[in-house]
């Protein structure tokens, strides 16, 4: 595998084997990046400089429970500054280190782009080491020469995804520990083929992370009204030096339609690469292991399916969820050979799916070897099968041994690679195991879904954190991956914001250790959800950034004098979905949102955005774009709580209210006339209101009511 650095030596199995090393300089990050709400207002022009006593500022901001480590080093103050554009001319080119992958190149060119758009000066980019040496220049990526260049600086990237920034009063070094295969660099994605893959990402993580907090550059939302920069007539910094290692290490699955080979590269994807989202360095499938095996082995080998209770191997509760007879070893052999496969097709591959099949706790198997492998001990759950309902212990421990198994046989047929078996710990298995144990290329993927929930029936916020906890407790690798459901009408895109639930959330799964994050999922709301979105992507990168601080900066930048108008409108949508959360404690609480969303509130709400308008009629228009933006979300939203409103006559009638159909019909139309003209990125009306009969929408059209027992059960929820 290739690297920049030659001494470059430790792989993953150091983040393993070392948590309180992955959290030890998770602080650093935070150092930087709250430099903007320190700064004056965006339509102020000032110098862009780094010095101690600005550094020290911001460490001051950190809560003391987050001050494990300031990596952040800085000169004397009289140190030479050095000053890489003045008076619109660029003193400073950027060299790249020769034969650098596609995604580094890729971030250098943005690097100068962006220092033209900030001073007016475009650094040349220069390819390998120049001859001469200028006498200034920004070095993108480790170079040898670098050692004589900037002597007692580390250069050694001993952590997976470790970034350093550093200068002196002659150069600047924007670097990180970049690994890839040039062998296979083009592989098959999801959707779409993968271009320039690498399996670390640094050095162009760091260009990003400079981007973001030495130059002051902000991505709120994809596409340029999302965009925020900072003219500046002369960027400089006094000598400093900045590490940095992300503890979770998978973050694209946060966003997973926005991650490498899953759709064509548009401006979502751009904004998740500059958000250090999807330039991570680990993979994790959010889906079933075995969804395809049915239709493939069933008529020549029936047993390596579930034995039900009838006796049979029927595939219950459906093709594409049967389960298997995880004991059989005929099933591990097919799953190893599978995996060869796959790593034939993908040299790159690392991580090979072993979760049972969806429909959770329905057609697991019966046979005597596979129940020995249950914990007398576990949990109790409730087992289905057809025609048959069973309490007996979950199903966690089967399932890491399964996993296991497969595991060893990995290892042992593959000696020389680093290659993990992935599960996920959900329905029956969501307990932690009693007695067995993960082995260390085991990954476990928590189906545990408490961010943006609450307490009570179907939420279970509590239960599930503890349920993370206590398979951190077992397992060395943790994945997080909750299923975000609808709880206030996410999936509709209703403003549905949980910002500061949303820092609890992730230190939470920091403190437990986790590496990865994959939600099921994010609609790309962003004119509804758009603040939810900005900040689960810094807490990916940094689980410890305080939120309100960084909240703070985003309200200043983005709405620049009328950032208190709209900070008071988020905090207003944010405390409405808690309160609605905490006191309608079910699972179809979405249902009842008229009840919640009532005229005063929105009206409220568009009060606080109207007097935005007034404090920014003689400000730069794009304040006033982005309040726009964010009105078409309000706008959107008092469509669908119409929608509601009106459903629930529908529905109360069994469909017989000429006028609530006719109400409701019309409300669909206007929403499609509505996604033809709606501001780019606003509002994902192709995964709403253009699919009248698709499950999210169930509730929201005539042809689609809430009926049978998710109507009862919401029905009961309001009693």
């Amino acid at each position: 595998m290739r690297k920049n650095n030659s001494r470059q030596t430790q792989s993953f199995e150091s983040l393993k084997l070392r948590p309180s090393l992955c959290s030890f300089v998770l602080l650093c990050f935070f150092t930087t990046l709250l430099c903007a709400s320190l700064l004056a207002a965006p339509d102020q022009k000032q110098e862009i400089k780094t010095d101690g006593s600005g550094i020290k500022e911001l460490t001051q901001n950190v809560n003391k429970s987050d001050a494990k480590s300031d990596g952040t080093k800085v000169a004397v103050a009289q140190a030479q500054e050095l000053v890489l554009v003045e008076k619109g001319v660029s003193l400073a080119p950027i060299i790249v280190y020769e034969n650098a992958p596609p995604k580094t190149l890729q971030a250098a060119n943005e690097l100068a782009d962006y220092i033209r758009k900030i001073s007016g000066a475009t650094p040349k980019v220069i390819m390998g080491k120049p001859d001469p040496i200028p006498e200034k220049a920004i070095w993108v990526g480790f170079q040898p020469e670098l050692k004589k260049l900037f002597p007692g600086v580390d250069f050694d990237f001993k952590y997976p995804e470790e970034i350093l920034i550093a200068a002196n009063g002659k150069h600047l070094v924007i670097a990180g520990r970049d690994r890839w295969d040039p062998k296979n660099m083009d592989v098959k994605g999801y959707r779409e083929p993968i271009i320039g893959k690498q399996q670390e990402y640094g050095t162009a993580n760091a260009v990003y992370t400079f981007l973001q907090d030495y130059l002051q550059v902000r991505w709120f939302w994809p596409g340029e009204m999302g965009e925020d920069i900072l003219p500046q007539k002369k960027i400089g910094f006094a000598p400093f030096e900045f590490r940095y290692h992300p503890q979770i290490i998978y973050r694209s699955g946060m966003f997973v339609k926005l991650s490498l080979g899953n759709r064509k590269e548009g401006v979502p994807q751009v904004w998740a690469r500059h958000q250090r989202l999807q330039l991570d360095s680990f993979e994790i499938d959010g889906g079933h292991g075995f969804t395809e095996w049915w239709e493939k082995y069933h008529k020549d080998h029936p047993e390596y399916f579930a034995l039900q209770p009838d006796g049979t191997r029927s595939g219950f509760p459906s093709p594409n969820r049967a389960k298997l007879c995880s004991s059989n070893p005929a099933i591990w052999d097919r799953w190893l050979s599978e995996a060869e496969d796959a790593l034939k097709a993908d040299p790159t591959k690392r991580v090979f799916n072993a979760a049972p099949n969806d429909g959770w706790a329905a057609g697991h198997c019966v046979c005597e070897k596979c129940r020995a492998w249950d914990n007398p001990k576990g949990e109790i759950v409730t087992y289905d099968w057809k025609g048959h309902r069973e309490d007996r212990p979950a199903l966690s421990d089967q399932q890491v041994i399964f996993a296991n198994t497969l595991a060893r046989m990995l290892k042992k047929r593959f000696p020389d690679k680093q290659l993990y078996v992935q599960i996920h710990a959900y329905g029956l298995s969501r307990p932690p195991p009693v007695t067995a144990v993960p082995d260390d290329n085991v990954i476990i993927s928590s189906v545990a879904n408490f961010h943006m929930r609450g307490e009570g029936e179907g939420d279970d916020r509590s239960k599930h954190m503890e349920q993370f906890k206590g398979w951190a407790q077992k397992a060395p690798l943790i994945v997080w991956r909750p299923n975000l459901g609808n709880p206030v009408g996410l999936s509709w895109g209703m403003p549905d914001v949980a910002m500061n639930q949303a820092g609890e959330d992730f230190r939470f799964v920091a403190d437990n250790h986790c590496i990865g994050l994959f939600f099921d999922m994010f609609w790309e709301h962003w004119a509804t959800q758009g603040p939810h979105y900005y900040i689960v992507a810094q807490l990916a990168w940094n689980p410890r950034i305080n939120v309100q601080t960084v909240m703070n900066d985003y309200y200043k930048r983005a709405f620049g004098p009328a950032s208190a108008e709209l900070k008071a409108y988020w905090e207003l949508m944010e405390e409405t979905r808690q309160k609605f959360v905490k006191e309608e404690p079910f699972r179809f609480r979405a249902y009842n949102i008229p009840n919640r969303y009532t005229p005063e509130l929105l009206a409220k709400a568009r009060t606080l955005l109207q007097q935005a308008d007034a404090k920014l009629a003689n400000s730069p228009e794009i304040y006033r774009k982005r309040v726009a933006f964010v009105r078409s979300g309000l706008e959107y939203a008092c469509l669908v709580v119409d929608t509601r409103a009106w459903m629930q006559k529908v529905e109360q009638s069994k469909g017989q209210n000429a006028e609530a159909v006719a109400k409701v019909k019309a409300n669909w139309n206007t929403a499609a006339q509505r996604s033809k003209t709606a501001l780019s990125f606003s509002i994902d009306y192709q995964a709403t209101f253009l699919q009248p009969m698709n499950k999210r929408m169930v509730g929201l059209h005539p042809d689609n009511q809430l009926q049978g027992k998710m109507k009862r059960d919401f029905e009961k929820g309001l009693e």
